[in-house]
């Protein structure tokens, strides 16, 4: 990283002499620097005619790759400064396909909300790999709709949340007094994709109850099965804690009570390796979600 600094600083000065002086090294000691980086790479940086020096096709590439790594370098020392003073600034959260959904809006709006320059990324994945991202680095928690028994991760439960059945308002169903599992046989629906935790719940369901509903889509977004099962007039399941009213009022829908679906009832956990490995910054995030969630208990 070194070597790119100093040739940055020779392009941009054009002058060895006086990118020596404003890396405050002697200009012999910087001129066998660049010569010992052009012999390792096997290539000509520079054309030299007498004290000028210009660029060579190779030369602009490699001032291409040495500004970026430059910069990269820049937010790298930055990241790790911030560490050093708690003071960091970014966050990366690792969210499964329906907490993702149901549940990271309002995390993000917590986080945002006392610290809205917080730059916040997040990866998505099944439940097992976002353990793996957490296991290994690369998020600085997770949110899975589980409770998750590793001894390598602590797990931290939020709250419990299950499946609710949601129909149009004009759907016959909601003509009835009692809806039980029978009504679900036959029923046209618009179910999550197969392989996320709440579908195997579903199936789970149906297997258990030996009804066979009539699937007409599967999909990965909730958002856009709430469009579609008004437009063709079928029915669904989505955790309850995604079913905001607004939601439901600018579909048309709405949730039925079906008291068989609390047998889907699932804990939505924050996840983490241990405490003491997490810089102060994440440390106080995770705390205030935790704070947040224990209020709504």
């Amino acid at each position: 990283m070194e070597i790119m600094h100093m040739f940055s600083a020779v392009v941009e000065e054009a002058s060895l002499n006086q990118a020596a002086k404003k890396l405050n090294i002697s200009q012999p000691a910087l001129s066998r620097k660049i010569s010992k980086f052009e012999e390792q790479l096997g290539v000509s940086l520079f054309n030299r005619k007498g004290n000028r020096l210009k660029l060579t096709p190779i030369g602009f590439i490699t001032y291409e790759y040495a500004l970026e790594m430059v910069e990269l370098d820049k937010k790298f020392q930055k990241a790790v400064l911030d560490y050093k003073n708690g003071t960091k600034k970014s966050i990366t959260i690792g969210a499964s396909l329906t907490t993702l959904q149901s549940t990271l809006p309002d995390l993000i709006q917590l986080i945002t909300k006392d610290s809205p320059e917080t730059d916040i990324k997040a990866i998505t994945g099944k439940t097992h790999e976002i353990l793996t991202l957490v296991k290994k680095d690369r998020v600085d928690f997770g949110l899975v709709a589980s409770k998750v028994e590793d001894k390598d991760i602590h797990c931290e439960p939020l709250f419990d949340d299950y499946l609710k059945l949601v129909i149009p308002k004009e759907h016959e169903l909601s003509k009835q007094k009692l809806i039980n599992t029978e009504d679900l046989n036959n029923l046209p629906m618009i179910l999550f994709s197969k392989g996320t935790l709440y579908r195997i719940l579903m199936e789970e369901l149906f297997h258990h109850y030996k009804v066979y509903p009539e699937i007409k889509m599967e999909i990965d977004s909730f958002e856009a099965i709430l469009r579609l099962v008004s437009t063709l007039r079928a029915a669904t399941l989505l955790p309850h804690s995604y079913l905001r009213e607004s939601l439901l009022e600018d579909n048309n829908l709405m949730v039925v009570n079906l008291e068989e679906l609390k047998q889907t009832m699932r804990t939505t956990s924050l996840i983490y390796k241990n405490w003491d490995s997490l810089d102060p910054t994440t440390q106080n995030w995770i705390q205030k979600v935790k704070m947040q969630y224990l209020t709504k208990l």
